[in-house]
């Protein structure tokens, strides 16, 4: 084992440094950290895990106990939670690409052209109007009282616009049909979809939204779409209750 490598485990398990303090120390970025500790097999600690210990090492303060953060402050963790999903995104892709493919693979040839034939259907009419799923959506949650706002362009500066927002509980659903998880056009089209998928749902998040992301294979019947929007009502009516925590607000329906 390289002398680097066997600093990296020692501060990591015996210090209890987190993967980010420990590359500011050895000069290098928290994913050289993060494959090292994989290939060596170390369990790798979540977040909460990592904080909980550098506040018990006494290496950090609470950061909110007794203060109120400055801007500057809440610029710098929304910063960190971007680069926490550009961290995450690597793994992330690799397993969503995979689950695709598999997915893929199981469908008859029949399956695969039909759903080719129902996604160039699906995008020329969203482009134009929502899905139906996303109208369904739209409809049922304003039927239990929501304000649900489509199409809407919340972060002008990032031109990102989402499937359907919910401003009272400052949640975004998104609508991803068949070509966000399935290689309907290709592996490569797969692998670019899956990174745009990250990279909004990672900006959306820095700035403070829930995001639910809902599967649809664009041919749901009545039966799965009610499944859908119960499951949906009940993410609604937990994070009116009580606003998430940082770590639980990306959800995900089927």
């Amino acid at each position: 084992m390289k002398d680097f490598e066997q600093k990296v485990i020692d501060m990591y398990n015996n210090d209890n440094f987190s993967t980010y303090e420990i590359a500011k120390h050895l000069e290098t970025y928290p994913n050289k950290i993060r494959r090292t500790l994989i290939k060596h097999n170390i369990p790798l600690k979540n977040k909460s895990e990592a904080q909980k210990n550098a506040l018990e090492s006494g290496r950090s303060a609470h950061p909110t106990m007794g203060k109120k953060r400055s801007r500057e402050e809440r610029l710098k963790i929304s910063s960190s939670l971007v680069d926490y999903w550009g961290e995450m995104s690597d793994k992330e892709r690799a397993k969503r690409v995979k689950m695709a493919k598999k997915n893929w693979k199981s469908m008859t040839a029949q399956q695969k052209e039909n759903m080719r034939s129902k996604g160039i259907a699906a995008i020329r009419t969203a482009a134009t109007e929502g899905s139906k799923l996303e109208k369904f959506i739209q409809s049922r949650l304003e039927k239990d009282g929501f304000r649900v706002k489509m199409h809407e362009m919340i972060i002008p500066s990032e031109n990102l616009e989402i499937d359907l927002y919910i401003p009272e509980l400052k949640t975004i659903i998104e609508v991803d049909g068949p070509s966000h998880f399935l290689p309907i056009w290709g592996d490569d089209k797969l692998q670019k979809q899956v990174n745009a998928d990250l990279r909004k749902s990672g900006t959306l998040l820095s700035k403070g939204y829930v995001v639910i992301r809902v599967k649809s294979l664009g041919s749901e019947s009545l039966a799965k779409k009610e499944s859908i929007i119960e499951q949906v009502l009940q993410k609604l009516n937990s994070i009116k209750g009580k606003f998430p925590a940082r770590s639980k607000r990306f959800i995900e329906v089927e």
